[in-house]
């Protein structure tokens, strides 16, 4: 199997292909398309035109959740929470050729996640976020360094509150990515910031 594309440094997540029209020609270089409360006919809609337009520009496309449309479609990766690990197969990703990434909040979701032999694992929230109400404390930059030295070069995507002021501790704790939502979707002017966060990325 070929090396896993690379999960680029920022790593914005959107909820629907009008957002993806809006960054990835920014130059936004790995993108997560997370799809909630959608119709199956629009699912397979908006997966089929995101990776389209992602390989318009280069752009690394990462389904979250729906794998089998991923599949069907030719994602270059899926990612999965560990209640849709639990029930995805595995290894029919695998044998499609997409890469897998794994969310993980705790040291037993950690080893089901490894045991599944992902191409990326995720932490999170590093810090507080609003977006959403998570049963999960804050993890902190401590969590980040233990998950770091338990994955050795597997990469690590670190998402929740994180900030173009906090990413650069995050990186500095052991992430290789940061996946950002909040930051940008929330801003007067998300073109803008994630402009900023491209800079903060090639600069960093």
């Amino acid at each position: 199997m070929q090396t896993a594309p690379a999960i680029a440094r920022f790593y914005p997540i959107v909820p629907e292909l009008a957002w993806m029209e809006r960054l990835v020609p920014l130059g936004v270089a790995t993108i997560q398309l997370r799809l909630k409360d959608a119709t199956p006919d629009e699912v397979r809609r908006q997966i089929k035109g995101s990776i389209d337009l992602c390989r318009r520009h280069d752009c690394v496309l990462i389904v979250n959740d729906y794998w089998r449309e991923a599949v069907e479609y030719g994602a270059t990766y899926v990612h999965l929470g560990q209640e849709d690990l639990a029930v995805a197969d595995v290894a029919a990703i695998k044998a499609a050729g997409l890469r897998l990434g794994i969310s993980t909040h705790s040291h037993e979701e950690l080893d089901i996640a490894l045991g599944a032999q992902p191409d990326y694992i995720a932490l999170g929230p590093v810090y507080e976020t609003k977006l959403k109400a998570m049963k999960w404390e804050p993890q902190g930059l401590d969590k980040v360094r233990d998950w770091k030295r338990r994955i050795g070069p597997l990469p690590l995507v670190a998402i929740g509150g994180i900030t173009p002021e906090r990413a650069p501790g995050v990186i500095a704790a052991g992430a290789d990515s940061v996946a950002v939502i909040t930051d940008f979707f929330t801003h007067p002017e998300p073109e803008a910031r994630v402009r900023k966060w491209l800079a903060w990325a090639r600069g960093a």
